[in-house]
């Protein structure tokens, strides 16, 4: 970080990334981007953590993410989650979501508690010497000159610092100042039911799943959490008042059914309303939104948290090639073309879960929740809940990847499957996300994908950030030579029946395949990767324009805001 004094009066502070906001999203960006090596301004308006919880699942996604970002194994406590169940009082249990299992490395679906999340993400960003974090300071304001971001930012004693940054991102929540200044609609409703939130500490028996009572006269979620917790959520009724359902006595009258509340502690009890909103746009200029800042996901669907999430990956790494000078500016386009629709998908789903969770009266209930039993006597309409077919897939429609129709084994612009491997250069297993690194990946399945390359494409190659792996299957690797960087696959059932022996692909840093295809077209994939994300070739050297052609025909999506 530079910092310097203009005129001795107001301190001057040039960065990279101005990010505004230092929720779980916001430190899930500084800990991507401070991996990636930039340099990060973070900043909170809060001097600490809020110390309740609040979101409470996260599903394998976003573990995976986190994974990304740094986060270990067990560095916080969650609850596997084995199933979802949806209860009526007419029709008893009318769906279930199993959730049990490993996919790509994590459970399907945890609990976890948010303080203990935040706190550690935060103690993470020390490592990174060029992040800094300023807690207890508002931005004032800022203006986007074309060229960088002008803001102003005042401390608690009312010290003012202007700072200067080539990025600015908004994850500063729902009712965001970033997105507020730039413009930006928030598109959707509010909706006019007030749920009232209870977490307890010591409940005796608690359950070990999630389920939804869906019973038109007061519909009730609740689950289990870390720390021997358990979470409630009461719709409340017309004419109930939210500060009197909050009072103690209130509260236990409504948890008597489930336990005695006795012996039970309260931790938290919060009254809100629940939103389906977007923003018109996920970028402006140099500006961005993420998570709260950019949508708000009704909680049926546990997709809010994992939304943000998703939106730090798939942002992070393009911030980061482009501050580095090993991408062109376009590529921060597909940001908003890939996320917003995905976004909008996951709230369609959440209104959907939510149709189910509280119809209002119990001739709705009875055709809704009857519908839903009787779909279940049907093989592919119980696998559209219990297998989570009816979860949309983090693959995109539009975005900075390509496919070739009748070619397709990951598919362009889905997740590259994580599974255990073994590098070759020793050592225990590992997840491959872990092996691959924070780089791009040349991966070839049972084949050294860079044995026919020319050494100048391989230098471009690694001058953008790029490494060349070889995937194999542990059957497979006592036949095959050994390059220095060969994986070998510990799971048998990871990639044979999507991936023949000879396949190329070339996966982004979020793990995203940008394409794929037979080793025998290796080198015109490479090169067109390459033309897809290059940097604008300065002016004085003209004589290598032939070499990276500009790239803005090739990438499919929207055009950046002015």
């Amino acid at each position: 970080m530079n910092a310097s004094t203009s005129h001795a009066t107001v301190p001057q502070f040039d960065t990279d990334i101005l990010l505004v906001g230092l929720g779980p999203v916001g430190a899930a960006l500084a800990n991507l981007l401070g991996r990636y090596g930039v340099r990060v301004l973070a900043i909170d308006k809060a001097t600490a953590i809020f110390e309740k919880p609040r979101a409470i699942a996260l599903d394998n996604e976003a573990l995976r993410i986190l994974q990304l970002a740094g986060v270990r194994d067990g560095e916080f406590e969650t609850v596997a989650i084995p199933q979802v169940q949806y209860r009526s009082p007419l029709f008893g249990r009318f769906a279930r979501i199993n959730s049990a299992g490993i996919i790509d490395g994590h459970p399907a679906l945890v609990t976890f508690y948010q303080p203990e999340l935040e706190r550690l993400l935060r103690a993470r960003l020390a490592q990174y010497p060029g992040v800094e974090v300023r807690l207890g300071v508002d931005l004032e304001g800022f203006v986007d000159d074309g060229q960088s971001v002008q803001a102003r930012l005042k401390d608690a004693a009312g010290q003012e610092t202007q700072v200067r940054a080539r990025y600015l991102v908004g994850t500063d929540g729902a009712n965001s100042l970033v997105r507020r200044t730039l413009g930006l609609d928030f598109e959707g409703r509010s909706f006019q039911q007030d749920w009232l939130i209870v977490d307890a500490l010591d409940v005796p028996v608690p359950i070990d799943h999630v389920e939804f009572i869906c019973d038109p006269r007061r519909p009730t979620p609740r689950m289990v959490a870390p720390g021997g917790r358990q979470r409630w959520e009461f719709m409340l009724r017309p004419g109930e008042k939210p500060k009197e359902m909050e009072r103690p006595e209130s509260v236990r009258q409504l948890l008597a059914p489930w336990c005695d509340t006795r012996h039970i502690r309260i931790e938290r009890t919060a009254v809100y309303r629940f939103h389906a909103r977007e923003a018109k746009q996920f970028s402006k200029g140099r500006c961005f939104l993420a998570g709260d800042a950019a949508h708000i996901t009704p909680p049926f669907a546990g997709q809010g948290l994992v939304a943000g999430l998703r939106d730090a990956a798939n942002l992070a790494w393009k911030l980061a090639w482009v501050v580095r000078g090993q991408a062109g500016e376009h590529v921060l386009d597909s940001y908003d073309t890939e996320r917003r629709p995905h976004a909008r998908k996951i709230i369609r789903l959440a209104l959907m879960l939510g149709a189910l969770v509280m119809p209002q009266n119990r001739g709705v209930a009875f055709g809704v929740h009857g519908l839903m039993s009787l779909l279940r006597l049907l093989p592919s309409g119980r696998a559209l809940f219990e297998d989570l077919k009816v979860k949309p897939q983090n693959s995109f429609d539009e975005g900075l990847f390509w496919r070739v129709r009748g070619s397709e084994r990951l598919r362009g612009g889905a997740m590259l499957p994580q599974g255990w491997v073994r590098p070759a250069t020793g050592g225990g297993p590992v997840l491959s996300d872990d092996a691959l690194g924070p780089q791009w990946g040349l991966i070839g399945f049972g084949v050294d994908p860079s044995a026919s390359l020319p050494a100048e494409l391989l230098q471009r190659w690694q001058a953008a950030g790029g490494l060349v792996w070889q995937w194999c299957q542990r059957s497979q690797a006592q036949h095959l030579a050994p390059p220095a960087r060969r994986l070998e696959a510990l799971d048998e059932a990871l990639l044979p029946r999507r991936v023949p022996l000879g396949w190329v692909a070339i996966v982004r840093p979020d793990r995203c395949v940008l394409a794929e295809g037979p080793v025998s077209k290796v080198e015109a994939m490479l090169r067109r990767a390459l033309e897809f994300v290059a940097p604008p070739a300065p002016a004085s050297a003209s004589a290598r324009v032939a070499t990276l052609p500009t790239p803005a025909h090739h990438m499919q999506g929207a055009k950046r805001a002015a």
